[in-house]
Parts: structure tokens; sequence; C-alpha cells
């Protein structure tokens, strides 16, 4: 198997955290990832995989196992659903913005509302990365993984994967396993052709980001430039001189609540239905009807929450950092925890408490971290 000497993982994660692994293994191609993988859960080893190392927290101390390297590249064109659709087959270990930026090139659209989102093709499905309205669920049409408690390798349809708000089956949330413990090995998308003309936009939320009246017309090109510019003025995309940009990007996940502990938060917080509100509809044959009409069924509505104004207004300001710590917020938005500089795993995490413990104080919500936690606990 194609072993490599280990080197420390800070040098592979965004957040610049994390010693050296005992063993370390870089998978080129899908052969050697899929034999890789079956060696490691053949012999029972700790393990897990890394594409671009943008969304793992990983803690101080050698990890003692094995981490694979997914380094597995490449774009297939296939034939669409209709003829305006192309389908496109991408390795897990590509590079997600690398594949934005080809498909709007080629004029296809689907996915150029993520351009700037750092990390794998791989990882993208796993925690159903969006932005702006935009998720991978849209165009998502099936990933090719292996399953590690058989090592078979089978294709696995989009709707099997439970895709929800930066989650699905595959996905490692804090303190829990994966209800798939898997790797994806490729993922295929399906986008339209719209070519390099300009087109209204469809999408209320990508109008507002980008100043657009529902008029308005753009290109691909258009809107994935001024994304760009967009995420660059918050610190999200990846610059080496840049320490806002030293992070794991947003680290706590905007809150899912109720209906009814939403009208608790402060008028102010932004909040944005999850489901659409739907006056309910009732038919009764007129043979049946004796005057009385039923009451309507209670339904629940789940809300999400901005987490980045629970922090700010819990009186964490951009830029809040405790006194000699080199982790810090963001100094342009508090989403973000990041590494101002040689910070220890402990840092940054004694800092996400402090988060953590404020919000909860002040509004009654547990913010939960959306990074993968290696060797680290909060």
């Amino acid at each position: 198997m194609p072993d490599v000497v280990p080197i420390p993982l800070s040098q592979l994660t965004t957040l610049r955290t994390g010693g050296a692994p005992a063993r370390m293994i870089e998978a080129t191609t899908a052969e050697e990832l899929i034999a890789s993988l079956r060696a490691v859960w053949a012999d029972r080893e700790a393990w897990f995989v890394i594409g671009g190392g943008s969304n793992l927290f990983v803690g101080d101390d050698a990890f003692e196992g094995t981490v694979i390297r997914v380094r597995t590249t490449g774009v297939e064109e296939l034939p669409g659903s209709g003829p305006d659709t192309v389908r496109v087959r991408v390795q897990a270990g590509h590079d997600w913005d690398a594949l934005v930026a080809e498909t709007v090139e080629r004029g296809l659209a689907g996915i150029e509302a993520m351009s700037g989102i750092p990390g794998t093709v791989g990882a993208a499905p796993v925690q159903n990365i969006g932005a702006y309205g935009q998720e991978i669920v849209q165009t998502l049409v099936e990933v090719e993984l292996i399953d590690e408690s058989t090592g078979e390798v089978s294709v696995v349809p989009a709707s099997e994967l439970e895709l929800g708000f930066r989650t699905s089956v595959l996905k490692q949330h804090y303190g829990s396993v994966p209800d798939r413990s898997a790797v994806i090995l490729s993922v295929t998308l399906e986008l339209e052709r719209v070519g390099d003309g300009e087109r209204p936009i469809t999408g209320e939320q990508l109008r507002n980001a980008l100043g657009l009246e529902e008029r308005d017309a753009v290109s691909l090109r258009w809107i994935r430039d001024h994304v760009l510019a967009t995420r660059a003025r918050k610190g999200m995309v990846l610059d080496a001189e840049d320490p806002d940009t030293w992070s794991a990007g947003s680290f706590f996940q905007n809150a899912i609540v109720s209906q009814s502990f939403a009208r608790t938060l402060p008028a102010a917080c932004p909040r944005w239905p999850m489901t659409p509100v739907l006056d309910p509809v009732t038919v009764i044959p007129l043979a049946a009807f004796d005057g009385i009409l039923p009451p309507p069924p209670v339904e629940r509505h789940e809300v999400k929450v901005s987490a980045a104004w629970l922090i700010e207004n819990a009186g964490l300001g951009r830029g809040f950092r405790f006194p000699r710590s080199r982790a810090g917020l963001s100094t342009k938005h508090t989403l973000a925890l990041t590494n101002r500089g040689e910070a220890t795993a402990a840092e940054i995490a004694e800092l996400a408490r402090f988060v953590q413990g404020r919000v909860q104080s002040e509004f009654g919500l547990l913010l939960q971290p959306e990074p993968v936690l290696v060797n680290v606990e909060l």
C-alpha cells in the first residue's frame, strides 16, 4: 500500500491543529483507496480519511491510528436525464472549488453559489454543503462508496443518504457515530446547460446576498466572481496570509429549533422556516358533512436561527480572544473560530466551550460544532 512518512495534521487541516498520526497512507487512485481501506478495516485499526482538511478539528496528541489521504482526482461527463442537463462523475479527492470553476467555465448551472467552499468533492455530500440557498442535495444524483461493515463497493442514490441541513447518514456528529460508516469514492451531479449568457436568478437568498432584484439577469461567471468576493470579505476563502481564514469555516451550526422555542428569542434574531407553512385543506364528502368542521391538525414547524447573531449578542464580538491565547473569533464574523498563529487545539477548544456557555446562558440554546472532532472534546 502507498504508505508515506506521517506529517503533522496541523499541516493538512485549515484550522492548523493536530500532531502526526502513527501511520499515513496516500491514495491517488480509487483502487488504492479501496485497497487501503479494506486493509485498515481488516486490521481493526483506528482510522479516518482526510481530503482538504477543511472540516476537521484535530487534537494536539498524536493520533494512534491510520490517516488515509484521499488524493484521487478526475471529472467524467455522462448523459443527463434531459436534453438540457449533463451529469458529471467526480472522484472524491477532487478539489471542490476547482470543480465549481470548471462547471462555470463550461456553462453548467447548479453549484455556482457554492464557489469558494474549501475541501474535496467526496466530503460535500457527507454534510450536504451549501451556501446562499444552494445545497448539494439539489444536484446530487448518487455516490459510489465503500462500506466499512462489508468492504463492498456500491452505488447509492442520493435519496438513501438522508441529506438534511448540514447532515447525512454518513456524517459523524459530535458525540455520536455516523448511521452508516462508509467512505465516498465518487460523486455524480446533474447540472443544467445554460451557457455563458445572462439569466434571472430564481433563488431569493442568493439574490439578497448579491444585491440583485428579481428581474436582474446575470451570468454564471458573474455569480461566481461575486460569491468569491462576498466570501473573501468574511474571511471564508482560504488565504495563507490571512489568519481569519485559518479556520474550519463556520465552527457552529445555525441551530434548528421548534417554532415555539424560536418565539422565545429576541425578534431581531434572524430566522428562516425550514418547511413552508401552508394553510391546511380539509376535504369532506358532501354526503358525510354534518355542518361541523374538524379542528385543523397541529403541525410543529422547525426554524433555523442564526448562530452568528446569537454569539455576537451574547457579548462576544468579532476578534474576541482570551488574553495571551492564540485562538480567537474571526475579525470578520463571529461564526468562525480561528487559529491566530500556532494555537493549540486546547486553546481553540477552550474558546469554543466559552462561546457555547455564553450563548446557552443568554438564550438557553447549546450550539453544536459543525466540524468533525478527532482526539478532542468540547
